[in-house]
């Protein structure tokens, strides 16, 4: 079974949450893990920092490079991404994971929150692969994973928050276009999204911790991330990946283990857009 040991992996977003599950998985494997985040300092409401994150990291058995990332400021992405390369030789994956949220109707979306969900989530996605990818053509196996969902254009899944939408579809259009543009360099670009919402703590945040239970673990996840960075770049690209169909095409249909105890599949609350 192909595993990420001694692949370095360049994760936004990864104090917390989902990005720093991939990481923790590729961890387990021996891979190097390049924390981009910008939370050096304790949130008030949400738990971990870049430096938490790393501690989790090498626990997990890998190595870990934390750095204060804003993904909105190309000269930081840039010094990072060299700062990586430099520390650990190269760079294999790019986990496209930091976003931004406000699940909000268009008179009730500030024009500042608009454009913080479209600088980092569409723009941060773009800026960090154009930046990442001289560099991911030099790797074996090179993969850029977008956490982002499948390009379902359905009115109901805008209707109700369309500058969240419009912010999420961009980062899913940077997969489909990108994975043509560089499909002769063997660098593979896919999207994953969950089936289900997912327990974190920035969903307890915005959804309250009663929902929590009726999450899957943050493990679905990582666990699919994990098969998708696996496979042959030059074989799998430019698909839009979900967490359970992931996992169900290497075998993996008993889903409890992401459950929390006593909740049953039908009461898992589902995900947008899917």
């Amino acid at each position: 079974m192909a595993d990420l040991k001694g692949k370095t992996l360049f994760i936004t977003g990864a104090s917390r949450g989902i990005g720093l599950a991939i990481g923790k998985r590729a961890a387990a494997d021996g891979a190097n893990v390049v924390i981009a985040a910008k939370t050096a300092e304790p949130h008030a409401k949400l738990a971990g920092t870049i430096y938490t994150a790393a501690e989790e990291i090498e626990a997990a058995g890998g190595k870990a490079l934390p750095l204060v990332v804003d993904v909105r400021e190309e000269e930081l992405v840039e010094a990072a991404i060299e700062k990586a390369v430099e520390t650990f030789g190269g760079l294999d994956i790019l986990i496209n994971n930091a976003s931004a949220i406000s699940l909000t109707g268009t008179l009730q979306t500030p024009m500042k929150r608009y454009d913080l969900m479209h600088q980092i989530n569409t723009r941060g996605t773009y800026l960090c692969s154009q930046k990442a990818i001289p560099h991911l053509k030099k790797a074996e196996n090179p993969h850029v994973l977008n956490l982002s969902p499948p390009l379902n254009f359905e009115t109901h899944w805008f209707s109700p928050h369309v500058a969240y939408s419009m912010a999420k579809y961009g980062m899913s259009l940077c997969v489909l276009g990108m994975a043509d543009e560089f499909k002769k360099d063997g660098i593979a670009f896919n999207a994953l999204w969950p089936r289900t919402a997912i327990a974190t703590a920035a969903m307890d945040l915005i959804a309250g911790g009663d929902v929590h239970n009726k999450c899957r673990k943050v493990e679905i996840m990582s666990d699919a991330a994990h098969v998708i960075l696996t496979k042959p770049s030059r074989e799998f690209t430019g698909n839009f990946c979900v967490d359970d169909e992931t996992l169900a095409s290497v075998g993996v249909t008993d889903l409890s283990q992401y459950r929390f105890d006593g909740v049953k599949e039908e009461e898992l609350l589902p995900d947008f857009f899917v």
